[in-house]
């Protein structure tokens, strides 16, 4: 990965602090009609001064260590350098956000150094601890794993959940060109597995496909949202979705593509032989079962797309903060027509079930 979807990580976080007034102010209105919805306060606050509600489960860690070094790491990186726990906590406060679960930003840590993985997930973890030992109750943590490292990601497991305490994983689409379902991961997810993990994943702008019409796109953004495809699709088709059950899969930006094309995995189902073996219950079933977040994916025809094949109860909240603006997810959510017990499951309840602690 060079760049985030939408540009150069400089000009995404220029793009974010330059969010239109207009936008903003939509935001806000959205937020003052949040405020009356059932649970919240309803004196008449704004959702500002009421007590914050909602859980960012797409929320980016940008450690300043790790910051400074990916620029020698991947060779013209340009990663923001002013984002802080601060600047996170005013995002979330104006816009009713009670907790974020903190993920690195991709590319994370495999630069094809066994070592250096390490060092950066242990690195990356420990800081998100930090932050949390700072603010226990606003944020928590996906973790990071070394992988394609087994061993170092074993161990980072159990270093993760042990002592850090941390409530999941957050994990990349693809490692060294391999997709989460390949079976040389399947020793990490059978630990995921035994340990009944939440494990969220974020797209890569991977080497095939970084930027195949370069005359018109300075980068391809839209293979972001093709790469969750891959690594669902990878999932299901391998057999890993069914094999580890008790892992909790998390997957951005509404799933990718993925609601679109629904038909082809249907179809691509029914050219295995073997696909009692792999998908006994169906592909349907698997990709029911799988939560989407919103950032990204919280306008009328995703959100559309997307409850055509999932309901309410697998749909969580995330914003992809710094890279976007939480008004955004706010306007859109609170646009679309939802109920008030719908924007609650979406807001919080989906994520404190999933994640238990949470409701500490």
């Amino acid at each position: 990965m060079n760049q985030e979807e939408h540009g150069s990580l400089d000009g995404l976080f220029a793009d974010f602090l330059a969010v239109p007034r207009r936008r903003f102010l939509r935001g806000t209105a959205a937020l003052g009609a949040a405020s009356l919805l059932p649970g919240c306060e309803t004196t008449g606050k704004s959702a500002v001064a009421a007590a914050p509600q909602r859980i960012d489960i797409h929320h980016h860690l940008l450690p300043p260590k790790y910051v400074a070094e990916l620029p020698t790491l991947i060779k013209g990186e340009s990663p923001p350098t002013n984002w802080t726990p601060a600047r996170s906590l005013e995002d979330m406060d104006r816009n009713g956000i009670a907790m974020s679960m903190l993920s690195l930003m991709q590319p994370q840590v495999w630069f094809g150094d066994v070592a250096l993985g390490r060092r950066l997930a242990r690195e990356s973890n420990d800081y998100a601890a930090s932050v949390v030992r700072d603010h226990p109750t606003r944020f928590g943590i996906f973790a990071t794993l070394p992988l394609p490292d087994t061993e170092g990601s074993l161990k980072e497991i159990a270093y993760a959940l042990d002592t850090l305490k941390a409530d999941g994983f957050g994990l990349m689409t693809s490692y060294a060109g391999k997709y989460l379902g390949d079976p040389a991961f399947w020793p990490v997810l059978e630990e995921l597995n035994r340990r009944k993990a939440v494990v969220y994943n974020h797209p890569l702008s991977i080497e095939c496909c970084r930027n195949p019409i370069p005359q018109y796109m300075v980068n391809s953004g839209i293979e972001y949202a093709t790469d969750t495809s891959r690594t669902i699709a990878s999932l299901l088709f391998s057999g890993a979705a069914a094999r580890f059950p008790d892992i909790k899969w998390i997957h951005s930006h509404g799933g990718g593509t993925m609601p679109m094309l629904w038909q082809r995995y249907i179809r691509q189902e029914a050219t295995y032989k073997n696909r009692l073996e792999l998908l006994p219950n169906g592909v349907l079933h698997e990709i029911r079962r799988f939560y989407y977040d919103t950032a990204q994916a919280n306008s009328p025809g995703a959100l559309a797309a997307l409850l055509k094949l999932v309901s309410v109860s697998q749909l969580m909240f995330g914003t992809d903060y710094p890279y976007r603006p939480g008004a955004e997810v706010v306007e859109g959510l609170t646009s679309y027509g939802f109920n008030a017990a719908e924007l609650r499951a979406i807001d919080r309840e989906n994520a404190l079930r999933l994640i238990p602690r949470l409701k500490a």
